[in-house]
């Protein structure tokens, strides 16, 4: 793929539908129609392992809890180390893409990851798996946020784009709903450690897949990354996801907490004032004066609060409450895992009938449906109607509901941001879901009151899902009165 010219349009367009998806590049620097779909296969097959790699350690938790001797704090940092290093480095990784090229920082984030898999499958010690769980996340922001930007850069725009971001988009999802699945299944005919060195195997497949089909694109001519900018953001975000995660074991009013909470604002702040006035900001504030980007971006961060937590819960619920072994947890969640790519892959065509804002609305209130299904869990719940209907009206709604703010994000920023607004889609959701899973779990916590019998532990994962209610309507309100007005139907 060479270099895309800058569309005619210099700026953000008008904020309708009609202009999800305007043409960032000629149809002359475009792949050959036959290679339109490998270039998306290969970045879709690369943002599935980043994603998986979110929620695939959920069931084996337990097994390295045996085997490394890691305390209960210890578990949850399995998780959250990694998504906050891949929420923090997630902006750098995008502005990286649009200066340095996007195939370039896809096979560099894919090369460090695979590295980072395998010295986790071999840790020996808790603080070895942390640290690989680390760069692990730091591999999945360097490679994340090309992935959409190849995707959007090499199909032409129109109803084929439309489609490739909602391919990408239910991969993406498909990725955070297998991990349940894919865990169990490996857990239990393997060891927890092939959870992560599975990932070898098939990154040098992606790899070498990347190397032979993408071809480079690049927008950011002679300009240099903003690093007192990168520096900023990334520490602000990993300090306030930090920040977070302390709730659950010393609440919300301990030094502790607030102490990360206020310095990650602080450095955020600053991160703004800087990018204001340097003349090659990581991040230009103009972005967000594109109503479709910054409403699509909030709204994704509030979807996101749920997407870790859904899926942490519900398997802490089958193996915990209802006693189900690792692998038939996690075969209990892959029809959820399909519904999620059927919302996603759904969602593009009911756009052109009905505009990005109703689907999305719809697809929210959908989930919203599922939660408070969800809710009504008890102890003593049949598979049927503990998990798997509403586990499917959950997954169904998110991936309906999501895939036309990816539209939106990104359909709606000049070539040479394209990489930015990629990463910027990609922050708000994994951010979201960092933020979301640590907000979530000290709910769930509050309501044990400390109690781990059965019937405790179904009360608080109850009332986690019944506080996802309310983020998802007032989510839906959000979208309502903020997303573009469907003017026109997206062509």
């Amino acid at each position: 793929m060479t270099a895309m010219p800058p569309s005619p349009r210099t700026g953000p367009g008008p904020d309708t539908d009609a202009d999800v998806g305007t043409g960032r590049a000629s149809a002359s620097s475009l792949p050959a129609p036959r290679s339109l779909w490998l270039v998306v296969l290969v970045t879709c097959a690369g943002q599935f392992l980043v994603v998986l790699d979110v929620s695939v350690v959920n069931v084996a938790l337990p097994s390295m809890r045996e085997s490394l001797g890691l305390t209960a704090p210890g578990l949850q940092w399995v998780v959250n180390v990694y998504s906050i290093a891949f929420a923090g480095f997630m902006l750098l990784g995008g502005r990286a893409a649009d200066l340095f090229g996007r195939k370039r920082m896809f096979l560099v984030g894919l090369a460090l990851f695979t590295v980072a898999s395998a010295a986790g499958g071999l840790a020996q010690e808790g603080g070895q798996l942390l640290a690989a769980r680390a760069f692990q996340g730091l591999g999945a922001a360097v490679l994340s946020p090309a992935t959409l930007t190849l995707v959007t850069s090499a199909v032409p725009a129109g109803p084929a784009r439309t489609r490739a971001v909602g391919t990408w988009s239910a991969i993406g999802a498909a990725g955070g709903a297998a991990g349940g699945f894919v865990g169990g299944v490996i857990v239990d005919l393997l060891s927890w450690r092939w959870v992560l060195l599975v990932n070898v195997p098939v990154g040098v497949l992606v790899f070498a897949g990347a190397y032979a089909w993408l071809t480079e694109s690049r927008a950011g001519g002679g300009r240099r990354l903003d690093l007192p900018g990168a520096v900023l953001v990334t520490a602000g975000l990993a300090t306030l996801a930090y920040g977070i995660v302390q709730t659950e074991e010393s609440g919300w009013t301990a030094p502790a907490t607030l102490g990360p909470l206020a310095a990650g604002l602080l450095l955020l702040a600053a991160f703004v004032a800087v990018e204001a006035r340097t003349a090659e900001p990581l991040m230009p504030l103009r972005i967000f004066r594109t109503r479709a980007v910054s409403a699509a971006n909030t709204a994704m961060l509030l979807c996101g609060l749920l997407s870790f937590g859904t899926w942490f819960f519900m398997t802490l619920y089958a193996q915990n409450v209802l006693g189900y072994p690792p692998m038939i947890a996690g075969l209990a969640f892959a029809p959820s895992s399909v519904s999620i790519v059927v919302g996603s892959k759904l969602a593009p065509r009911l756009l052109p009938r009905f505009g990005t804002r109703r689907v999305a609305v719809l697809g929210v209130l959908t989930a919203a449906a599922g939660y408070v299904w969800q809710s009504t869990m008890t102890v003593d719940g049949t598979y049927v109607t503990a998990i798997l209907l509403p586990g499917i009206l959950i997954m169904f709604g998110m991936g309906l509901g999501t895939t036309p703010l990816a539209v939106l994000a990104t359909g709606h920023v000049p070539a040479a941001d394209a990489g930015l607004a990629s990463g910027l889609i990609n922050t708000s959701r994994t951010m979201g879901g960092a933020l979301g899973l640590a907000a979530l779990s000290t709910v769930a916590a509050w309501a044990t009151a400390g109690s781990t019998t059965p019937e405790a532990l179904t009360a608080g994962y109850a009332t986690a899902f019944r506080v996802a209610v309310c983020v998802l309507l007032a989510t839906a309100l959000v979208m309502t009165l903020w997303l573009p007005k469907p003017d026109k139907p997206v062509q």
